[in-house]
């Protein structure tokens, strides 16, 4: 496999390249600069996937599309003009890999986590040490479902390569996070609201940037 993380810009973003090294297919997700990756490794370029519909991980989509010919792939909530629209538990080729598709409500209503491999790119709904931005209702309820529910029933050592490089590391595991990560740490839904209520305080209190 073939995996680029890639400094996006904005407000610290990361996008994502993916290749199957036999193929030379790849996926491209939350578009960035990627033509001379592809050049460098010689890759046909068969997707770009949305982890959201927020602008700053759609902006570059359709532009790929039209340079390189690729299929927009994106949740059938995402506001972007897709060609395919995987649900919960889909699955895309990638070559001799695989994309596998967790939809992951929560900051968005669209929001999916891809796992290639051992690599889970989680978009905005999980960072390193932290987690996604939602309201104290019924967006934060689905969020700590989609992450409680989905996300820590995969193994620890499932690789965690988030939307923005938010934490004190651009990437992480399953585990780490499991262990570490004050959000998912917190017992009960209402114990992870007061974290989201507080988490100024926290940060200060902690030395958290």
């Amino acid at each position: 496999m073939i995996f680029h993380q890639i400094d996006a810009g904005g407000d610290r973003n990361f996008a994502y390249l993916v290749a199957d090294v036999e193929g030379g297919e790849a996926a491209l997700f939350d578009p960035a600069a990627y033509l001379a990756l592809l050049e460098k490794h010689r890759l046909a370029l068969s997707y770009v996937v949305v982890t959201h519909g927020h602008g700053d991980h759609t902006c570059g989509a359709a532009a790929a599309k039209r340079r390189a010919g690729a299929r927009i792939v994106a949740h059938p909530e995402c506001p972007v003009d897709a060609d395919i629209r995987p649900e919960d538990g889909s699955t895309l080729p990638l070559g001799s890999l695989t994309l596998a598709f967790i939809h992951t409500p929560g900051h968005t209503a669209d929001s999916m986590c891809i796992l290639g491999g051992n690599k889970l790119v989680t978009g905005d709904t999980l960072f390193v040490g932290k987690v996604g931005g939602t309201d104290f209702g019924d967006e934060a309820r689905k969020e700590y479902e989609s992450l409680h529910r989905k996300l820590m029933a995969l193994d620890d050592a499932v690789e965690v390569y988030p939307g923005h490089d938010y934490g004190v590391r651009p990437s992480s595991t399953i585990g780490d996070e499991r262990r570490t990560n004050p959000f998912l740490l917190r017992k009960s839904f209402e114990s992870f609201i007061d974290l989201k209520i507080h988490w100024l305080q926290y940060k200060k209190e902690h030395g958290i940037l």
